[in-house]
Parts: structure tokens; C-alpha cells; sequence
């Protein structure tokens, strides 16, 4: 799960279809897909958000979002 993996860390999106339809949509319009490869930028304490960079850009997502996105460490 991509909520699991540590500030720093890098993973490929192995699978995104287990997360909202509208995060999803979002994530693609961004180009962020399946076989993606990303890395945490920072982790919000408390529960909130989750930074992510991939292909050059930085994305916010929800952590109870991150736990729906099945990653494979690198």
C-alpha cells in the first residue's frame, strides 16, 4: 500500500483500481497510472495528507486514499 511506505521511498503503482472513481480519474489526468513509478515527498503527521512526486510533479492525496493503491517497492 503506497500509505505504507516511508518518506524518501520510492514504488511503482502496481494497481489504482481499488481507489475512488474520482481519485482515480484524477491521478490519470495527471499521468499518473499503472506502472507508474513514484516517490513520497513528505508525510503530513496526524493522518492528513500524502506527498507524492511522479514524472516531475508533486501530488497531494488523502492517506485513507493512499491505502487503496497497491505499490511495489524499488
Amino acid at each position: 500500500m503506497l500509505s505504507k511506505l516511508g518518506t524518501g521511498e520510492r514504488a511503482k503503482i502496481i494497481d489504482i483500481s481499488s481507489a475512488d472513481q474520482l481519485v482515480r480519474r484524477r491521478l490519470l489526468d495527471l499521468g499518473i497510472t499503472e506502472g507508474s513509478e513514484i516517490c513520497i515527498k513528505c508525510k503530513m503527521p496526524f493522518g492528513g495528507p500524502v506527498m507524492l512526486e511522479s514524472c516531475g510533479q508533486c501530488v497531494g492525496i488523502r492517506r485513507r486514499e493512499a491505502y487503496s493503491i497497491k505499490v511495489e517497492g524499488l
